[in-house]
């Protein structure tokens, strides 16, 4: 009779069947959603690492073309013509075009037979109490004999000796010796002195040369030498004035030279520590050494908590408690099957399907999500590989979006979210996908095009829809957004690369005004 008993149990051994089924499952793909969003977040980290490095770059270029316009001043019209440099820049407009500049300043190269001289000849100018300080060893004078705008705090006495400040000095002999830009160490203005807690700074210096002389040589040029031009910076109003917008959760620091001790350190952004222990061992963090204008700086990039909050890091978790909950349900459901095999086996496969849409899916605009997203890229790839055809990656993020959550909540910016998600559905054609990538970002893949110009029009077409005001809880609001587009094989040929270009050519059109759509090629 055992046998018998024992085929009678069996039935009550599939619910358990089920849940290691379904664990082991959920397991897997909890897995592999970590890892594919650990891989995603880490080429964010490195591109915004990148970002950094170039918005730097590119904004000390724009500052030392615009000192090489004074310097071009000078070789033409002197160092002594005070009113020419004031007024060449009064038209410059630092506080408008040129930010992160605290002064511009000249610098005359004394001859130590020539201080009296030259002394005598300010005092003659309305400085009275003008003299050459301090003195240095090596006898050589290097007074600052102008600085704009010269009032206010900036009013400070004329005639510091440069040189006796081996910061400044190694800058200036570099300037002077390569004819180049070069830029100081860490220092502290003099127009924030005395004092103790003067903000971190550096100076630019460009060397300025006796008109008609040969300067080929280092010997000719220090031969020709008859001051610089400088131009000093506050390093925060410096970092302030960088195009484009600091990556949000990711902190920044930046030191001098290769130096990471607390006393070189000249920026930080002021992100807090994170206070999630549990998520350190997920962080991210990188050094970048860049040379700028013959200085060295290491830049100190490391995530925060907002980082993986913002970029979907949740996602996994989500995976994770679902997946255990569905488990426990389909264990229930399994009791059912000895009587009602095809209802649970019906309700099972309903709720794999729900549990693959989460994963799948954004919870709040029901968008495809960045995973989906990538799945669906790559798919166009393959096939325009294929095929030899073409495709387009529209980057789109809202302009000024957090005011709306910071005056209003984050429900109304939530309802903002839901309603530009639908308007995005309702511009684009059916063979298309629009994805969210989290925040205020979305991205919309055109898997075909005939032309190039499609995607520039469906752009357009976009960028008017968003434009519509969003009303809701009797508020109305004006949102725009700025588009960026990449279209393979010009802009890149493989994931990574066009969704870079889209999102450089996103931040062009940021940068150029917002409300705008910039293609990454200049063939659309």
């Amino acid at each position: 009779m055992s046998p018998p008993r024992a085929a009678s149990r069996l039935p009550l051994l599939l619910p358990w069947l089920v849940l290691v089924i379904a664990l082991g499952v959920t397991g897997l793909v909890w897995d592999h959603e970590r890892q594919v969003t650990r891989k995603e977040l880490r080429s964010q980290f490195d591109f915004a690492l990148r970002e950094t490095v170039s918005r730097v770059e590119q904004r000390v270029a724009t500052y030392e073309l615009m000192l090489r316009g004074v310097q071009g001043l000078l070789s033409t019209t002197g160092l002594n013509n005070r009113n020419a440099v004031r007024r060449y820049v009064e038209t410059l407009q630092l506080d408008a075009n040129f930010s992160g500049i605290k002064v511009i300043g000249l610098i005359e190269n004394v001859a130590p037979e020539q201080k009296s001289a030259h002394e005598s000849a300010m005092r003659k100018l309305g400085f009275a109490d003008y003299t050459i300080h301090p003195q240095d060893e090596s006898g050589l004078f290097t007074p600052v004999i102008q600085h704009e705008p010269f009032m206010g705090k900036h009013r400070v006495p004329l005639g510091l000796n440069v040189w006796a400040d081996p910061v400044r000095r190694l800058a200036m002999e570099k300037a002077r010796d390569s004819g180049m830009a070069a830029i100081s160490g860490k220092v502290a203005l003099s127009v924030d002195q005395p004092t103790n807690m003067a903000p971190p700074a550096f100076i630019m210096y460009l060397p300025v040369f006796a008109d008609g002389q040969a300067r080929e040589s280092v010997d000719q040029r220090r031969s020709a030498l008859v001051g610089w031009v400088f131009a000093a910076f506050h390093m925060h109003d410096f970092m302030a004035s960088l195009y484009g917008k600091q990556a949000p959760g990711i902190d920044l620091a930046i030191y001098d030279d290769v130096n990471l001790a607390a006393p070189a350190l000249m920026y930080h952004s002021g992100n807090s520590p994170s206070s999630d222990v549990s998520r350190a061992k997920e962080s991210f963090s990188a050094h970048e050494y860049m040379v700028v204008a013959g200085q060295n700086w290491t830049l100190a990039l490391s995530t925060q908590d907002d980082f993986f909050k913002r970029n979907g890091f949740d996602a996994a978790s989500v995976i994770a408690f679902t997946g255990i909950g569905l488990s426990l349900t389909l264990t229930m459901l399994g009791w059912f099957l000895v009587t009602a095999r095809h209802r649970a086996l019906r309700l099972a496969d309903k709720m794999t399907e729900q549990l693959r849409h989460m994963a799948q899916h954004d919870p709040l605009t029901g968008l495809p999500n960045r995973a989906l997203f990538s799945d669906r890229l790559n798919q166009a790839l393959a096939h325009a590989k294929r095929h030899q055809g073409q495709f387009a990656v529209i980057f789109l993020d809202l302009d000024n979006f957090k005011p709306v959550n910071d005056n209003h909540g984050h429900a109304v910016g939530d309802a903002v979210l839901s309603q530009v998600s639908q308007r995005l559905q309702d511009s684009i054609r059916a063979s298309d996908t629009v994805a969210r990538l989290g925040g205020d970002e979305f991205v919309v893949l055109m898997p075909s095009l005939a032309n190039s110009k499609t995607a520039l029009d469906l752009a357009e077409k976009i960028r008017q829809a968003v434009r519509e005001p969003c009303t809701m809880e009797g508020l109305q609001l004006h949102i725009t957004c700025s588009i960026g587009i990449a279209v393979y094989p010009d802009d890149g040929t493989d994931e990574f690369s066009l969704t870079r270009s889209a999102d450089e050519a996103m931040y062009r059109a940021k940068g150029s005004g917002r409300d705008s759509v910039l293609p990454r090629s200049s063939r659309l």
